[in-house]
């Protein structure tokens, strides 16, 4: 099975619209819907609970103990699956 990424949007009736070009050979497909999550700023529902700065994390390893409460925070507009896709394009040299 082969994957692709693309970027699409759902209309107003429900319907899943692929906006940009496709080099696909014709057949049936998988898709998997990935909906991107709203920022706080962007979010019209007031939050209720405030969040702690910096949590808690524990490890079981002594040799991390102190890992977790020196490590720099990270960036609000970081993307976890965007730095997947880096490491696996540098690996596999895609």
């Amino acid at each position: 099975m082969q994957a692709y990424k693309l970027k699409g949007k759902v209309d107003t009736a429900g319907n899943l619209v692929i906006t940009e070009p496709v080099q696909i050979p014709a057949g049936d497909v998988e898709v998997i819907v990935l909906q991107a999550v709203e920022t706080a700023a962007n979010s019209t529902v007031p939050e209720t609970e405030s969040q702690p700065e910096t949590p808690k994390r524990k490890s079981r390893v002594k040799a991390f103990e102190g890992l977790f409460e020196n490590a720099p925070p990270v960036p609000p507009d970081f993307d976890p699956d965007q730095a997947r896709w880096e490491a696996l394009k540098e690996k596999h040299n895609l």
